[in-house]
């Protein structure tokens, strides 16, 4: 039976109502809260991962990315056609242009520790990283190691990374195409079946069957049938699911026995962290607790 318990909308109009009236008399760098602490210099960034972050100098096409630390001195200079964050001491980077060029990964002092060779690739995540041979979409994906070194050869028509000692993967193309999981050897430990996968999160996945999603376990067993038009994967306990569709569907949360323990209300929502998780109603943001 569904427990139906209602969200707590958290009540946040009277910190922005303080908020607006001190803007009006001071300086946005002079808030203790929202200071500038790296001026504004570059053409795109991204947040920090490890303690640094990737910036762009120059246009999307001609730019460089390099990598600053939280003073915004840079670390690692602007010299590669694209970058990703750093994970596990590591960050894929792009040399030679994206039609042509080649991914390798670079360490924080900016050095080459796996050549650029492979036609696409991913952060690493557990030791390791999934990356392409071959382009889109008659490319297959593998698996490599810190040393470079492929540890699964490149077979599947796409992949996601290893969370929780499980990655997804699919065979088939976009429209047709199954998602199962592998293990760390490569060897498929839930057979392809589903229509759409995520990662494990919190021991459950989020799988599609036709036009609904549902959960399955690590043995592959589906412990939450499929009944929602929509869900995301398991945050701090809850799941955000959705009822009815894309554009006029409410979202709510269910917790791991699939009950419903916030109701489906919001026009979207995003997961929990730390108790709380943002949710939008007739345009605007707030916060609910669990």
């Amino acid at each position: 039976m569904l427990n139906l318990r209602r969200g707590v909308v958290v009540v946040v109009a009277v910190l922005l109502v303080g908020g607006l009236a001190s803007a009006q008399t001071q300086t946005p760098t002079s808030l203790e809260t929202g200071t500038i602490v790296i001026n504004p210099q570059f053409d795109d960034a991204s947040s920090f991962s490890e303690g640094l972050a990737r910036v762009r100098i120059g246009d999307r096409e001609t730019g460089k990315w390099g990598f600053i630390d939280k003073t915004g001195a840079f670390v690692i200079n602007p010299q590669f056609d694209y970058a990703q964050s750093f994970s596990e001491g590591l960050a894929a980077v792009l040399i030679g242009g994206y039609s042509t060029g080649k991914w390798g990964f670079i360490d924080k002092t900016g050095s080459v520790v796996i050549n650029p060779q492979f036609d696409d690739a991913y952060p690493f995540s557990e030791g390791l990283a999934r990356v392409s041979s071959g382009d889109y979409p008659t490319g297959k994906w593998g698996v490599i190691d810190k040393t470079g070194s492929v540890v699964i050869n490149p077979q599947f028509d796409s992949a996601g990374s290893f969370s929780e000692g499980l990655a997804r993967v699919s065979s088939g193309d976009f429209e047709t195409g199954k998602w199962g999981f592998i293990d760390k050897t490569g060897s498929v430990v839930i057979n392809p079946q589903f229509d759409d996968a995520r990662s494990f999160s919190e021991g459950l996945a989020r799988v599609r069957i036709g036009d609904k999603s549902g959960f399955i376990d690590k043995t592959g067993t589906i412990v939450i049938n499929p009944q929602f038009d929509g869900a995301e994967s398991f945050s701090d306990g809850l799941a955000a699911v959705r009822i009815g569709d894309y554009e006029t569907g409410k979202m709510g949360f269910i917790d791991k026995t699939g009950s419903v323990v916030i109701n489906p209300q919001f026009d979207s929502v995003q997961s929990f962290s730390e108790g709380l998780a943002a949710v939008r109603i007739d345009g605007k943001w707030g916060f609910i607790a669990r």
